[in-house]
């Protein structure tokens, strides 16, 4: 069934298409079928644009998605129903129903007037409107079922798609940025240089032969040290560097939140970068304490807009300092081969990447995957979509937004955003765009249809690459 967003259409009032956020911000029905009669439970809702790069859409130009329902063999006529949405940056919010079929697909048109980026939204639900969730139907008394439920629970169980189209992305740009900016980065680096450039080692034992791996606490401006895991080879040589950072966090160590040593590397050095600057090796008690310590203003770390009023005062600034120190010292490794220095990170290690890559120039290559807080100084006054987890605009917070640092990037470094969700509004597409607009060495950006912030659709599904600015294609 075909629907024209500028059509007259009944809007939906039995629940709201917007997709779940990473702060879990929507409640919805959910209906949990007792036996999978329908076949939902492997399905997929799959889908894609009329042109094979869904940002290839000039102003007012027709946009046309399609979505059909895939891995499903039978279904049950009028027990289900595909509910869609559409909003986009420029405001406009459209919505439908109609009956889920296995033979005709949903196809959804729609325009946009001017550069930006569309999102269309769609999930499966029952005829009372909730929304279709699947069970897990394996065997659950072996380790593999086991391990495979413990998969499964960390799975977003909807039968939906979350996807979108662009107009023109590459004239996006956020707003200006401060007049003193570079001022401020001299600034802040002058204060870092007044701090020795010592640290403390301590080798750990009991990891994979042929490597050493240390606890490393250097000194830092700012409230706390920059520390982290360093691994090198055991055999003698000069090896590139690599930097791993790490996504947002501030739960117990057993929930992933407290990095660890990578271990297995044997051709390059490896560091896994402390995001927080807190000591390493301790008991689970201490972090819990230390998270506890870094959240302000009711609000977990990073969202407290009075630290965030003023630039050294927030909480990017000792941030900050710290990424700029681990990579000073770094490069006195007697190890390093003195010329590869590559970082990679994704979602806030995406942001920390784009800030080492830009604050140093002796970054060589940059990876930062679904990288977040594009455009974080003017997405309130643009007013372009956004889901609702995300820091507010400030002045202050200019000076770190990475669109404006990727501009700093040197044009030796080569920077491949590995993944860009076109329905990731966590880090949502048009920021996304500015920062990739912004860099002015060699780019690639990999773009996925249907990809949200911590979901990618299974294969096969509309992807496709842009680079710039010579990138080789190695």
């Amino acid at each position: 069934m075909a629907y024209n967003t500028g059509m007259k259409k009944t809007f939906l009032t039995a629940l709201s298409c917007a997709v779940l956020c990473l702060a879990g911000c929507l409640s919805i029905n959910v209906a949990l079928a007792a036996d999978d009669a329908s076949g939902l439970d492997s399905a997929v809702l799959h889908g894609e644009t009329d042109k094979a790069r869904a940002i290839d859409y000039k102003p007012g130009e027709t946009m046309t998605f399609t979505l059909r329902l895939q891995g499903v063999k039978t279904l049950r006529e009028g027990e289900y129903f595909i509910d869609w949405k559409r909003t986009g940056d420029d405001g406009k919010v459209e919505s439908g129903r109609v009956p889920a079929s296995l033979s005709e697909p949903l196809v959804v048109k729609t325009s946009l007037d001017k550069p930006g980026f569309v999102r269309l939204t769609a999930m499966v639900v029952d005829k009372s409107g909730a929304v279709y969730q699947k069970r897990f139907r394996g065997d659950t008394t072996t380790p593999e079922g086991q391990k495979a439920l413990n998969a499964f629970e960390r799975m977003d169980k909807r039968v939906f798609f979350d996807g979108g189209a662009g107009v023109e992305p590459e004239k996006l740009q956020s707003v200006p940025e401060p007049d003193d900016f570079d001022k401020f980065w001299a600034r802040r680096k002058a204060r870092l240089a007044k701090v020795p450039l010592v640290a403390e080692k301590k080798e750990l034992k009991g990891y994979k032969a042929g490597f050493k791996v240390y606890a490393v606490s250097i000194k830092c401006a700012g409230a706390h040290p920059s520390t982290g895991y360093l691994t090198i080879p055991d055999k003698p040589g000069k090896y590139p560097v690599k930097v791993s950072f790490h996504g947002y966090g501030h739960t117990y160590p057993n929930k992933g939140h407290v990095i660890s040593p990578y271990v297995g590397d044997s051709e390059n050095i490896w560091f896994k970068f402390s995001p927080h600057g807190y000591e390493l090796e301790r008991e689970p008690e201490y972090y819990d304490e230390f998270f506890r310590s870094i959240c302000s203003g009711g609000r977990t770390f990073g969202f407290d807009e009075k630290q965030n009023a003023d630039p050294e005062t927030c909480y990017f600034s000792g941030y900050t300092y710290r990424i700029m120190r681990a990579l000073e010292w770094l490069k006195t490794l007697p190890e390093w081969n003195g010329k590869d220095l590559i970082v990679s990170g994704g979602s806030m290690g995406g942001l920390q990447s784009v800030w080492a890559a830009g604050l140093d120039p002796d970054v060589t290559q940059a990876y930062p995957s679904i990288p977040w807080c594009c455009d974080i100084g003017g997405r309130d006054t643009l007013k372009r979509i956004i889901d609702p987890w995300y820091i507010h605009e400030t002045p202050a917070l200019r000076y770190y937004d990475p669109v404006n640092i990727a501009k700093r990037i040197s044009k030796k470094c080569r920077v491949e955003i590995p993944r860009a969700g076109l329905g990731d509004y966590c880090c949502p597409p048009s920021g996304v765009s500015v920062l990739f607009n912004n860099i002015p060495g060699p780019k690639k950006i990999n773009w996925v249809q249907g990809s949200t912030h911590g979901y990618v659709p299974p294969e096969p599904h509309q992807s496709f690459s842009v680079t710039g600015n010579g990138w080789d294609g190695k």
